[in-house]
């Protein structure tokens, strides 16, 4: 017997498990599957940390997402009793005569000091001298400018992937994990959804499913998505406390022309052995999900710390002490895209996210739940319409 939803959700990182349960909470009858047990480290929500930002230099269509998305953190705080969003303050550095062009992130300072003064969003713009009497560990250079928003911060991705998950299974969704789904296909009436375990139906579908989105979708969007690997390394301090998140804020540091002149890090967190530094690489896209791996290449963190940190962040040596990778599902100019396949009214994408995704996953999941139910596209949503 085919088993029957109102919304199947397809992936359950971080925007499938906020889509399964705010359609849940909407009284739908969802069916959400993910083909791995989430939260897990083969796909983008993991890492231990995720900046969040609230003035979004990637562009103004992404702030009221991240706005919304810190109201929604603290609500799923509330009803579970986690611990998501630590608000340690952010700072970004740059020099805005270098006409960096880092992708999606053009004149990323300049743009984020303008999107905190149009939106109202607490910030203060510091020189580097201002920086390093209250950051001791950053020193900038004396032709940079300093942009701090105390109410950033970072989000525990595997904490909130796992709250939304349970939130949802507290509304009534029916999770099926280790299920992978291998088609989604049109019918009379709705979609059918077939998996390695069973045959499913529903009115609609949402594929949230990141790097795998692709290959479930096919035609014009898949084309225009690709998957990409990335590094984190944590780095031994000479002072952990130094370090701590009552002392050092998340930080983004753009420090030259070329396209992977920039990098970013966290405070050291409890129970974790480093501070966590990055910085993004797309040397050549990955020719599928499954050609992923966790390895990283022993020599990776030296070159990334020789790369980026001397200089700039005292008191981070260069002895790591962890690696991790992890997918970014890009879509041409870095942006999201999100809403209703052309041609398929009944399937709703919210991929790819481009690499800077996690900080408006809840408010991507509660805009796709709306879509659903509304059947008209939320206003937030319609810059990220797929064409």
């Amino acid at each position: 017997m085919v088993e029957t939803a109102d919304v199947i959700v397809v992936g359950l990182g971080a925007a499938g498990a906020a889509a399964a349960w705010r359609l849940a909470r909407k009284g739908l009858s969802v069916i959400g599957f993910d083909r791995h047990h989430p939260p897990h480290d083969r796909g983008s929500s993991h890492g231990g940390s995720r900046i969040t930002r609230q003035a979004i230099g990637e562009g103004d269509d992404y702030v009221p997402l991240a706005l919304r998305s810190h109201e929604l953190w603290r609500e799923i705080e509330a009803e579970t009793g986690e611990s998501l969003l630590l608000t340690t303050g952010a700072v970004v550095i740059g020099d805005p005569a270098e006409g960096a062009a880092h992708p999606g992130k053009e004149d990323f300072l300049l743009r984020t000091i303008a999107a905190a003064r149009r939106f109202g969003i607490p910030h203060e713009v510091l020189t580097p001298a201002e920086t390093t009497r209250r950051y001791p560990q950053l020193t900038p250079r004396g032709d940079e400018t300093v942009y701090f928003e105390p109410g950033a911060g970072l989000l525990v991705p595997e904490r909130c992937v796992a709250a939304q998950i349970g939130l949802a299974r507290r509304a009534g969704a029916r999770i099926r994990l280790g299920e992978a789904v291998l088609t989604i296909s049109d019918t009379a009436s709705g979609v059918r959804v077939v998996t390695d375990q069973g045959d499913y139906e529903a009115d609609q579908v949402v594929v949230a499913a990141g790097a795998w989105a692709g290959g479930l979708l096919g035609g014009p969007t898949a084309a225009k998505l690709s998957t990409w690997r990335q590094q984190m390394h944590w780095f031994a301090p000479d002072d952990p406390a130094a370090f701590a998140p009552e002392r050092f804020p998340v930080f983004i540091w753009m420090h030259g022309a070329a396209t992977d002149d920039w990098f970013y890090g966290f405070p050291l967190l409890p129970g974790e052995p480093g501070v966590k530094v990055a910085d993004e690489r797309f040397d050549a896209p990955l020719t599928g999900p499954d050609a992923h791996t966790l390895d990283v290449d022993p020599a990776a963190p030296l070159a990334m710390w020789t790369r980026h940190v001397p200089g700039r962040v005292a008191g981070v040596t260069d002895r790591p002490v962890k690696s991790a990778a992890c997918l970014y599902t890009m879509a041409p100019g870095s942006r999201f895209r999100i809403g209703r396949e052309p041609g398929r009214e009944r399937v709703i994408v919210a991929s790819a996210c481009s690499g800077h995704g996690f900080k408006h996953s809840a408010a991507v999941g509660d805009l796709v739940a709306e879509l659903a139910t509304a059947r008209e596209t939320p206003d937030l949503l319609a810059p990220f319409a797929l064409l």
